[in-house]
């Protein structure tokens, strides 16, 4: 049997060593990085999982050019928490399949998701949910009821009657 003497286990080492850091370069340098829109996908998919939900207001949509020129559709949102106002913008350029932007009402209110703790990373459309409303709440109107007999036309019935 033969035995390494203290200069032939560091030189070993040496060589395991350098063998695990040049694997850990490869893997960083040649491993398949997210893009940005999958980066997107998964910041809206993780609101979706562990957000909460706020009332907000629809402020404006508007179309920009990116720097390479094509057209981003941006949907400006304002909301509230603890008494901080945010105004913030999501870029739903993508998500053209899921929401009909000529639909989009400027004005109306919505609900925004907020991540607790990071308030200002929100949403409004994502992929399986949406905050945007179709219309306005309805509020049915009032409607007085009609008196019974003996009522003499006034309501009674709900005070407590003296003896």
């Amino acid at each position: 049997m033969v035995l390494l003497n203290k200069n032939g286990w560091e030189i070993a080492g040496g060589i395991a060593s350098l063998a695990i850091l040049g694997g850990v370069v490869a893997w960083l340098t040649l491993r398949k990085r997210p893009s940005e829109e999958e980066l997107e996908r998964m910041r809206r998919r993780h609101l979706v999982q562990v957000g909460r939900i706020v009332d907000g207001m629809l402020l404006d949509i508007c179309e920009i050019h990116a720097a390479d020129g094509r057209p981003l559709t941006m949907l400006l949102f304002s909301y509230r928490i603890g008494g901080v106002d945010y105004e913030c913008s999501q870029d739903i350029t993508d998500l053209g399949t899921l929401v009909d932007v000529p639909q989009i009402r400027v004005g109306f209110p919505c609900s925004v998701r907020y991540q607790p703790g990071n308030p200002q990373n929100s949403t409004v459309i994502s992929e399986g949910w949406s905050g945007l409303r179709a219309s306005l709440p309805q509020i049915p109107p009032f409607e007085a009821p009609e008196p019974g007999p003996g009522d003499n036309g006034h309501l009674t019935g709900h005070l407590p009657q003296k003896s």
